[in-house]
């Protein structure tokens, strides 16, 4: 059986825009400009596309479960208006406290993702907008991507340098819609190379 093609994405400040005080209900959940239409371009290209997400409102008491829900069947939904999908939102419900494996930066929920798909992760791009799930795709042997639509946009061009210098092999794209067009023309490019 072959192994799908699979890019795991975080979600706040990826997919929709990063709030401070959580994503607690659908109609927070705001798409980053072309988001979704990237999704969907990946996925008409043959890639599965996973969401791996820190979400410790719920370990805080800010959000419950039915809210998590809302909110994915809600993205889930806006995506299929452009063509979209994901195959799976995982999600770590801890606080930094709680002492997991699963919350980024640790690796956890990136090899429950390769498990679920018999997954290579050093095949399996990453993209992330903080240091921390830099570290993360690090930590898993994901290949790391950073886009500047979210959380990264809001720190100086010598902190990126920084975060970009901490995790080598990190590609820096403007946004997810950047990150999909470079990924679909190094898959092109590779095509023709053989």
């Amino acid at each position: 059986m072959q192994t799908p093609k699979l890019i795991i994405l975080g979600r706040d400040g990826i997919l929709n825009r990063f709030r401070e005080d959580h994503v607690k209900e659908p109609s927070e959940w705001e798409p980053i400009p072309g988001a979704l239409e990237a999704v969907a371009k990946l996925n008409h290209a043959g890639w599965h596309v996973v969401v791996a997400t820190n979400q410790a409102g719920i370990g805080r008491g800010m959000i419950d479960m039915s809210a998590v829900n809302a909110v994915h069947l809600h993205m889930m939904k806006m995506l299929a208006t452009k063509g979209g999908r994901l195959d799976a939102v995982f999600f770590c419900p801890h606080t930094r406290d709680d002492g997991c494996d699963c919350r980024k930066p640790l690796p956890g929920m990136m090899h429950d993702i390769a498990q679920r798909y018999g997954a290579d992760l050093s095949q399996v791009p990453m993209v992330a907008d903080t240091l921390r799930d830099l570290e993360a795709a690090q930590a898993a042997g994901c290949p790391p991507h950073l886009v500047k639509s979210g959380r990264a946009n809001l720190v100086s061009e010598a902190e990126l340098a920084q975060w970009a210098a901490a995790v080598p092999g990190t590609a820096v794209h403007d946004d997810l819609a950047s990150f999909a067009s470079y990924l679909l023309q190094q898959e092109l490019a590779a095509r023709f190379a053989v």
